[in-house]
């Protein structure tokens, strides 16, 4: 009985959602607006709104295109740098919240961009390779390749990686395009293998380009932000809030959010079942955020130094829109969690965005917590990282 209820429910879903995302798409013809660019300057600093009780200073400066983040056992930051092909080693010797010691780690892979530490080893991700390195006393080996047939960048060349739970290494994989039916399986998707590389398989499918993600520190759940679709106006589709759990299909590129059709592309045209059951066949979002705010960092906070309120919630950098006519995004983000169950955004960081939100000073990228419970992220714009902590 509740099946049919729930087909009769999209049916009418369906027709609803036809129509009001065509006068939405109508209404809202898609905008390019992307805001200058403007240097760091010690002075932008008065510019950030943080939340009440926290800080903020600058940890590391003028690191390349600081692009994401991760840390090593005795806390020392590792950051990529794609357009340098470099990894760097920032470490704060003095515990004075800023990097003292800086050493270059690799300096020749090409667009690495994802990076994960697991216990001493440090993976890294191009578009299309994973590389491990080891840790042997006081210095790492060189680089080695695990895999080198990772589907071609495209669009979104930006691989992430993390290990779960169950000791797998997941790669994001994003789509092609911007909105197309793939011809490789593994675009659009999270993929997950052995350490080695070996046993690789599809966890996820029908995700555009979850940069980020991160697995709940109590129930082992894998959480992320997947980026929607562009060219739809100011407000379609939204970025949306995925439980990402193996087998599932998450709908893109033909739906997105709660079962909402794409106004473009509507549902495929050769499917073997009914719209309803298609529709059925897709995992809807759990949340949305408003659309084209480029979610890519997303991380638990599961340390001891902010108040209670934050444990288990998670932080999300938003690197900023230049799809709607209205500039948003720009930020850092707070995902409340009550009860292991995802409950509001809410602004933590602003203010990267100025002078009428024309221009902007800071494109966010990769987020981490340290040791120590303070948190770290990076403006990939300006090659800027910065360190939020709490006043006690």
């Amino acid at each position: 009985m509740k099946l049919v209820i729930l087909k009769i429910f999209l049916v009418l879903t369906i027709l609803i959602n036809g129509i009001d995302a065509k006068l939405k798409l109508k209404a809202g013809t898609p905008h390019v607006f992307i805001p200058q660019h403007r240097p760091f300057a010690d002075s932008l600093m008065k510019k950030l709104k943080v939340k009440s009780g926290f800080g903020i200073n600058i940890f590391a400066r003028n690191v390349c295109g600081a692009r994401m983040l991760a840390v090593t056992i005795d806390s020392t930051v590792l950051v990529t740098c794609p357009d340098e092909g470099q990894i760097i080693a920032l470490k704060d010797t003095t515990n004075d919240g800023v990097a003292d010691k800086i050493n270059i780690i690799v300096d020749n892979i090409q667009g690495v961009h994802g990076v994960e530490v697991y216990k001493e080893n440090i993976y890294l991700a191009t578009s299309r390779s994973i590389w491990l390195i080891k840790k042997e006393g006081d210095t790492y080996t060189l680089p080695e390749l695990i895999i080198d047939d990772l589907p071609p960048g495209g669009q979104h060349p930006n691989r992430t990686l993390g290990i779960g739970p169950d000791k797998k290494l997941y790669i994001s994989i994003g789509s092609e395009c911007n909105a197309c039916i793939e011809d490789n399986q593994e675009h659009a998707t999270i993929i997950k293998m052995d350490l080695d590389g070996k046993n690789r398989t599809i966890h996820a499918k029908g995700l555009r380009n979850t940069i980020g993600f991160d697995w709940h520190p109590e129930t082992g759940q894998l959480w992320g932000m997947d980026q929607g679709s562009d060219n739809r106006g100011d407000t379609l589709p939204p970025e949306e809030l995925n439980l990402i759990e193996e087998g599932r299909d998450y709908g893109w590129p033909f739906v997105f959010g709660k079962w909402k059709i794409d106004p473009i592309l509507g549902l495929p045209a050769k499917r073997k079942m009914s719209g309803t059951d298609y529709l059925l066949s897709t995992t809807p979002s759990v949340m949305e955020y408003r659309a084209h705010n480029s979610p890519v960092g997303f991380v638990f906070y599961n340390g001891e130094q902010f108040p209670a309120y934050y444990k288990n919630g998670a932080f999300i950098t938003f690197r900023g829109s230049w799809n709607r006519r209205i500039p948003e995004g720009y930020k850092v983000v707070f995902l409340k969690f009550n009860k292991e169950k995802p409950a509001q955004f809410e602004d933590f960081i602003k203010g990267f965005l100025i002078e009428n939100k024309t221009a902007q000073f800071g494109r966010l990228s990769g987020i981490e917590v340290l040791p120590d419970g303070s948190l770290i992220f990076c403006d990939d714009s300006n090659g800027m990282i910065y360190r939020v902590f709490y006043r006690k």
